[in-house]
């Protein structure tokens, strides 16, 4: 069976923070953003993450990590198209992202590098581009259709 990817809730924090750990991901201000977070449960376990920051037309996709057991395994697509989608659904038509190890993995989504100067500044205020992640992470961006 494959994991059901749902919302996630208050009570999936810690399993949440635990597979960023071993993803080696930020955890700052994630909190802050549990209504647009999604998890991916196998039976009971907490397999899967990705999670968004909504900032008017623009979103930023961050915490996409999978359990090390089942990855190559399609779970992080699957996670990503649920975030865009809900990026979608929730009225962003630009999403961000920065990686440090995944740059390879995003083009299929339609990202593309760019400079951070090319951020929008609401974005850019984010924890995530502020202080949890290096400057020299790449900057990454898909815009969404309709």
């Amino acid at each position: 069976m494959s994991p059901d990817i749902t919302s996630a809730a208050p009570a999936d924090v810690p399993a949440i923070f635990e597979l960023l750990d071993a993803s080696r991901l930020p955890r700052a201000g994630l909190e802050r953003h549990l209504a647009t977070t999604l998890v991916a449960r196998d039976a009971s376990e907490l397999v899967g993450t990705a999670a968004l920051e909504l900032y008017g037309s623009a979103a930023l996709l961050r915490s996409v990590a999978v359990a090390t057991r089942l990855r190559g395994r399609g779970l992080g697509q699957a996670l990503t198209h649920a975030a865009l989608e809900l990026a979608r659904r929730r009225g962003a038509r630009t999403v961000y992202l920065l990686t440090e190890t995944a740059g390879a993995f995003f083009p299929r989504f339609g990202f593309k590098p760019i400079a951070r100067a090319d951020v929008e500044p609401a974005v850019l205020a984010s924890d995530e581009f502020r202080t949890a992640c290096p400057k020299s992470a790449l900057v990454m961006r898909a815009g969404l259709a309709s």
